[in-house]
């Protein structure tokens, strides 16, 4: 389901077909695939950690500034079947890089693979530098410097075990880098994570949106800026003005479109609290970066002594998870009793919740009606989704006990997860 309405975007100067592929957290491939489709992307195939795509060049402006869930777009520029490194130093040789970008610019390659028969990384990564070089030499006389830190360009190198695929990446940052500064708690979600789960959960602009536990307001910054038509890219820089066939008007016009279909900041249905006051304040602080202070009711609060803001919509969390024992203990205790002020208060929500330990989740003693897999960096997490209906979604009687559960309460206790705040 979509979260926001389609934008009026596509340009249609080069109509000439380009193949791209768009990594994003893992688990939001399908989300992923939905948003690029509603962009203009053709042939969306959504992957383990991505998307394949197609489209005319213009395609990178779109989907570089309108892209909430991708980490990055990159243009592939050749793909064939390899056996060993001189075949992928052949391949990146046949590459005109001078088309491209100039030798003025600075690039770095990365490589990645998947069961590739080479056996070493490093030796691909050097040898696709060495024919890089020793293309612009032979084509213009000069080569580009390589920079590790900051390049103007990255190259990316993927092999699997029969194809080597090369892309030039188009977007520079990571897109969940959104042009501002961040003010931060401990271990917060990247915001493309933030927007994934949030179309994931169904959630729609004009939809009551509650966070209980927002921590630095990640899911609430997301959703406002949806809320108010704002492209997520309105704010910042992109490899793309880099590359030699960047058609700055283009790029203006567009750019300019998407501020002018912004709506202008109002009262919104969308509520964020948290018992800490300190973590409050990093939300106070990226709504006011992000110019949407006035846009999102934010609260101090204890989540169990909450009331709902209006009769129904959406709860979307990220609550912590401790590391240290005293911590698990007391969230064993708490969750329990989040379930129960769930299913008193919450009548006729819905509520999605996002958690890398499955332990405290069973704890919460609601039967979830989906549980999706996610990926928060190299942890494996789940969105947990409960349709509150008054009463409850089990009978009392069969309710386990936390008492009676103190083998799992436990077990959580011993679990080494890593506590997570939004």
């Amino acid at each position: 389901m979509s979260v926001e309405s389609k934008p009026r975007i596509l340009v249609k100067q080069d109509m000439g077909l380009h193949y791209f592929f768009a990594p994003c957290p893992r688990g939001l491939a399908p989300a992923l695939a939905e948003e690029l489709t509603s962009l203009g992307a053709q042939h969306c195939v959504a992957v383990d950690a991505g998307v394949s795509f197609d489209g005319p060049f213009d395609l990178v402006y779109v989907t570089n500034l309108y892209s909430r869930i991708a980490s990055r777009v990159l243009w592939r520029v050749t793909h064939v079947a390899y056996k060993n490194e001189e075949d992928v130093y052949q391949a990146a040789s046949a590459v005109r890089w001078h088309v491209y970008f100039t030798a003025d610019r600075t690039f770095k390659v990365e490589t990645n693979a998947h069961r590739s028969p080479v056996k070493s990384l490093d030796f691909v990564t050097l040898r696709v530098k060495d024919a890089i070089a020793d293309h612009f030499r032979s084509a213009t006389g000069r080569r580009p410097s390589v920079e590790s830190r900051d390049p103007d360009l990255r190259v990316h190198a993927f092999l699997d075990d029969k194809m080597c695929a090369l892309y030039i990446d188009t977007s520079g940052e990571s897109l969940f880098k959104r042009g501002r500064r961040d003010h931060v708690g401990e271990a917060p979600l990247k915001k493309n994570l933030a927007a994934g789960i949030l179309r994931i959960a169904g959630w729609r602009p004009g939809t009551a949106l509650l966070d209980p536990m927002c921590g630095a307001g990640t899911f609430l910054t997301e959703a406002a800026e949806m809320s108010l038509g704002r492209a997520a890219g309105r704010e910042r820089s992109f490899a793309f003005e880099k590359l030699a066939r960047y058609n700055q008007l283009n790029w203006e016009r567009l750019l300019s479109n998407a501020k002018k279909s912004e709506k202008s900041i109002e009262a919104l249905p969308i509520y964020g609290s948290d018992l800490y006051g300190r973590s409050l304040g990093h939300a106070v602080l990226n709504l006011r970066e992000a110019g949407l202070e006035s846009a999102v009711t934010l609260k101090q609060v204890n989540l169990l002594e909450l009331s709902a803001p209006s009769g129904h919509g959406s709860i979307v969390t990220n609550p912590p998870y401790g590391v240290r024992l005293g911590e698990k203990e007391k969230l064993a205790e708490f969750y329990p009793q989040l379930g129960d002020a769930l299913k008193k208060k919450f009548s006729g929500w819905t509520a999605y919740i996002f958690s890398g330990d499955p332990e405290l989740a069973r704890l919460i003693r609601l039967h979830a009606t989906r549980k999706t897999v996610l990926y928060n960096g190299a942890l494996e997490c789940r969105l947990y989704e409960y349709h509150m209906v008054r009463g409850g979604n089990r009978p009392e009687d069969k309710r386990p006990k936390l008492d009676a559960k103190r083998g799992a309460v436990d077990k959580v206790a011993r679990a080494g997860s890593r506590g997570k705040r939004t």
